[in-house]
């Protein structure tokens, strides 16, 4: 789980298994905390069937998001990634920075003009599925010998 702050005015929070594809979706003002900010994609992630620890960053602490993830059955594990300025991948952490790194080649998500948190979504899902679409078509190819 991270939190996406580089939009002006709104975080989107993003669920992702560990090769980047995402779980859950959801946008907040950015002026919501993101230990509160968080726990719709929780939510989401639970009606699924997701059970076990999610690895987060310390902007998840907090007994509140924790009895939160204890309600649903997810236990919330935050994990600094960084000392002195400089970045430690740690476990799988940097599987979220990965994706919002694949979503901000899309200018369309670089200016919010979507007036409901519905469509902010729904064009974060469009260009995951773009982005998901040539990675699969990238490994198909791959795999049929020539």
């Amino acid at each position: 789980m991270d939190s996406g702050k580089k939009i002006r005015g709104v975080k989107v929070h993003i669920a992702v298994e560990k090769y980047g594809i995402p779980l859950a979706i959801d946008a907040a003002p950015a002026n919501v905390h993101d230990s509160k900010g968080i726990v719709p994609v929780l939510r989401e992630i639970a009606g699924r069937g997701f059970q076990g620890p999610a690895i987060g960053d310390l902007g998840y602490p907090g007994q509140r998001l924790a009895k939160a993830g204890e309600a649903l059955g997810i236990t919330i594990q935050p994990i600094a990634r960084g000392r002195d300025g400089v970045f430690i991948p740690t476990k799988i952490a940097w599987v979220v920075e990965r994706s919002f790194g694949w979503l901000s080649r899309y200018r369309r998500l670089n200016t919010i003009v979507e007036r409901t948190k519905e469509h902010l979504v729904a064009f974060i899902e469009i260009a995951f599925i773009s982005i998901l679409s040539r990675r699969l078509k990238r490994l198909v190819t791959q795999a049929i010998p020539a």
